[in-house]
C-alpha cells in the first residue's frame, strides 16, 4: 500500500462487501479500526505503545487510517465476527 496512492478506488468496494455481511458491517468496522490505528499514532507520538496495535499491512505515516483499514480487512488481516443474536 505504501508504494501506490490509488485512494477510493482501491480496494474495490465489491472486494470489501464481500468479507462482511452488509455495506453498514463494512463502515463499522471499517471506522473502529480506523480508530484504533489512529490511536495508536497518538500513543506512538507520546512515547507509549501498550493498548493498541499499528497497522498490519504496510503503510506510511501519510497514509489514512480508513485507507489502511479498509486495506486490511481486503487482505483478510482482519475478520469481522457477528454479534450474537440478543434474545427478547
Amino acid at each position: 500500500m505504501a508504494d501506490k496512492n490509488k485512494g477510493i478506488i482501491d480496494p474495490p468496494i465489491d472486494e470489501l462487501l464481500s468479507k462482511v455481511e452488509s455495506k453498514y458491517a463494512l463502515v463499522i468496522f471499517a471506522s473502529k479500526r480506523a480508530r484504533q490505528i489512529n490511536d495508536y499514532y497518538a500513543d506512538l507520538h507520546e512515547g507509549s505503545l501498550f493498548d493498541n496495535v499499528g497497522p498490519l499491512v504496510d503503510s506510511t505515516i501519510d497514509d489514512k487510517p480508513l485507507s489502511v483499514a479498509m486495506h486490511e480487512i481486503n487482505e483478510d488481516k482482519l475478520e469481522a465476527k457477528p454479534l450474537p443474536a440478543v434474545a427478547e
